[in-house]
């Protein structure tokens, strides 16, 4: 299923509802702040922050419910009232990846949800997306697959450059033993269910497609603004798939109708949104940019909705 989403943030925020389907469904609300271009890889490495907490049932949430942008993240896990750290999570005898894990604030077991960086290596908003994975209900672990390939201050954001040239050596076998390791530790925390998730964003969104093709104990797939795996690799996925666009996102959407069709014509679960207006990378890229806050407060709860059906809450 495919849909095609034209929103502001202010029909989001008045509960405007979407329309399924192939064709266009345009939401008119009032015009809010007129957009900045939208950002194709830039600011990467940027931060992003959370909101104050509030109560929901057994799962406190943020305020806003969604993920902090680049420029909100530092203040936003700095005032985060669950617990987190950084672990080193073993990948075989010799190597060991850094991850950022937090913790909801429950009584009973979370599923796990991993939450991949984007081209430039993990940093201060990937680690506020783990924390609002928390703030929603889940454990949330991200992790660095740039560990092993790359030096210096590894609790730190790296430096662009620094990140893109280790991403480069990221191999899909390396990525696969990595994320292989990731669930295992999340799952075999004692806080956990033994069920997870995996969520990325461009680069990270391309990893997450294509962990669903390599691990059959995968419970679900959101892919933001990703490249998708071959058609032979998609045959091979048992895991449901969700899939978030921006509608400026030429490169990535041209990958959708095929995508679509492929996995349709082999039984797979494949749901896509585009939303109009919004760039690529748009859930980090709010600030100042309206099509793009609206597209992360209409994507993010689609997030949250979809892990919570395949996982459990």
């Amino acid at each position: 299923m495919r849909t095609i989403l034209g929103l502001t943030a202010a029909a989001v925020l008045a509960g405007s509802g979407f329309v399924a389907g192939r064709a266009r469904s345009t939401v008119v609300a009032t015009p809010m702040t007129p957009a900045a271009p939208a950002d194709e890889h830039a600011n990467h490495d940027m931060s992003s922050t959370n909101g104050g907490a509030a109560t929901l049932g057994a799962r406190p949430q943020q305020a806003g419910g969604i993920p902090a942008s680049a420029g909100t993240a530092a203040a936003r896990i700095a005032a985060s009232p669950r617990h987190a750290e950084w672990v080193a999570i073993k990948v075989n005898a010799t190597d060991s990846v850094m991850a950022w894990v937090v913790y909801p604030e429950r009584k009973d077991k979370a599923p796990v949800v991993i939450a991949l960086h984007e081209n430039t290596g993990i940093n201060t908003w990937t680690r506020s997306v783990a924390d609002q994975l928390a703030a929603d209900g889940f454990i949330g672990i991200a992790p660095d697959l740039t560990t092993m390939f790359r030096t210096g201050d590894l609790k730190a954001d790296p430096a662009p450059d620094q990140g893109r040239a280790a991403i480069g050596q990221v191999t899909p076998e390396a990525g696969t033993r990595i994320l292989d390791a990731v669930a295992k530790y999340g799952m075999a925390l004692p806080a956990a269910l033994p069920k997870y998730g995996i969520v990325g964003f461009c680069w990270g969104g391309g990893r997450s497609f294509l962990h669903a093709t390599t691990a059959p104990g995968l419970g679900a797939s959101v892919v933001y603004y990703g490249s998708p795996p071959t058609a032979d690799q998609m045959a091979a996925i048992k895991a449901p798939v969700l899939g978030l666009y921006g509608g400026n996102d030429a490169r990535i959407n041209a990958t959708i109708p095929a995508t679509d069709s492929t996995m349709k014509a082999l039984g797979k679960s494949y749901e896509s949104h585009i939303f109009d207006g919004a760039g690529h990378g748009f859930l980090r890229g709010q600030d100042g940019n309206a099509p793009n806050a609206a597209a992360a407060m209409a994507a993010w709860p689609k997030t949250i909705a979809f892990f919570r059906t395949k996982l459990g809450k």
